[in-house]
């Protein structure tokens, strides 16, 4: 049986070296130097201070609380995305307003947005759905017309672009993810993007338990106090290390990525989509290969064949339970819009094996397979 895994990290330069070197050195603890050296890294690629967390689910939590979200406020996002999106406001007591998604990308339906907007809402989380970027020109501008702000859930968007502009970079805040899942990896971790130059201070006391020790540590102050709310957002400089050694080599893994990625593409347009729709990218995107999917006619045709793949040791894997849908969901959230495609895109889609161990054979055969298994 040739077993192929859904996802597997991948080495591909120092990984072992700079842990083997941050071990040596007895700086362990957050902000140490790896972490310096991946926070200038992350700073020189996309032009804003960055802040390194412990997940991307770190980082929305930080967003939220820099908005000084509170009972009563809303957020509207959509329903097609991880918890942590949606966690991170009802942390803060306010009200996740879901709406439906585009059919083609999958990403937040941008005519859906304005319909949703209330006096009670404070800001728009948007989710670059597999790395695709969503019509942000539109968005940002709702939102400059109601004076909100605008979080980039980019946590599947690294090297990802919109427009030729790094996602992530347009607006105020957002997020990234470096979960072993991702195409840069660090096991967990994640980083926060502050755009917003009126964000960065606050950002630092937040992460740092609510003191300013950023402070204390930089020299402009004598010592360091409790300041505001806060908790403990870093990695360990042994994450640090790791990931300093993924985004080294980052657009190489990229590359590979986006080649294994297109193979797939090539093999199912070749073969007429056998009934199966495929992943639609838009011109204004250059995504980054994240995840490659199809959808199916219906549920059934669906779950037949992912059982048969899983019985042929072939990772394939469903995607999101739509949250306006789960239980939480219906007890925290509002639905203010039909959801036809969150819920189609939830009974219908598969996620397919890709990472940067895979062969093109791999892809091959597992492509042949879902095709057969398919008819």
């Amino acid at each position: 049986m040739n077993r192929v895994s859904f996802a597997l990290p991948h080495l591909i330069g120092k990984e072992a070296l700079y842990l083997n070197e941050c071990l040596l050195s007895g700086q362990w603890g957050g902000d140490a130097s790896f972490t310096k050296r991946c926070h200038a890294h992350l700073e020189s690629q996309y032009g804003a201070s960055t802040l390194l967390c412990h997940s991307c689910t770190a980082a929305l939590e930080m967003a939220a609380m820099l908005l000084r979200l509170g009972p009563g406020d809303e957020v509207i996002m959509p329903s097609f995305t991880f918890v942590s999106t949606a966690n991170a406001v009802v942390l803060r007591g306010a009200v996740p307003v879901f709406v439906d998604i585009r059919s083609d990308t999958l990403n937040i339906d941008e005519t859906l947005i304005e319909a949703a907007i209330t006096p009670r809402t404070k800001a728009i989380f948007v989710v670059h759905y597999a790395g695709v970027g969503c019509e942000m020109e539109p968005i940002l501008a709702i939102a400059t017309r109601h004076g909100l702000v605008v979080v980039e859930d980019a946590a599947q968007a690294y090297g990802a672009l919109w427009k030729g502009r790094a996602l992530g970079t347009f607006g105020q805040l957002a997020t990234l993810s470096f979960h072993q899942t991702k195409n840069i990896v660090s096991g967990e971790g994640g980083a926060l993007i502050v755009n917003d130059p009126a964000f960065v201070e606050r950002a630092q006391i937040i992460r740092e338990k609510g003191t300013n020790r950023s402070q204390f540590i930089r020299g402009e102050v004598a010592k360091y106090d409790w300041q505001d709310m806060g908790s403990s957002f870093l990695p360990s400089d042994l994450v640090a290390a790791v990931l300093l050694a993924q985004l080294e080599y980052a657009e190489e893994l990229t590359r590979h990525r986006l080649s294994l990625w297109h193979a797939y593409d090539e093999i199912f347009k070749a073969a007429g989509h056998n009934g199966l729709r495929l992943p639609e990218i838009p011109a204004d995107a250059a995504h980054n290969g994240h995840i490659y999917h199809v959808r199916f006619t219906n549920l059934e045709r669906r779950e037949e064949t992912r059982r048969k793949l899983v019985a042929e040791g072939i990772g394939g894997v469903t995607h999101y339970v739509p949250l306006h849908s789960s239980p939480a969901g219906e007890r925290y959230g509002l639905t203010v819009s039909s959801m036809a495609v969150t819920n189609e895109a939830a009974d219908t889609l598969l996620r397919l094996p890709l990472h940067g161990g895979l062969t093109e054979a791999d892809i091959a055969h597992v492509a042949s397979r879902v095709l057969e298994l398919a008819q």
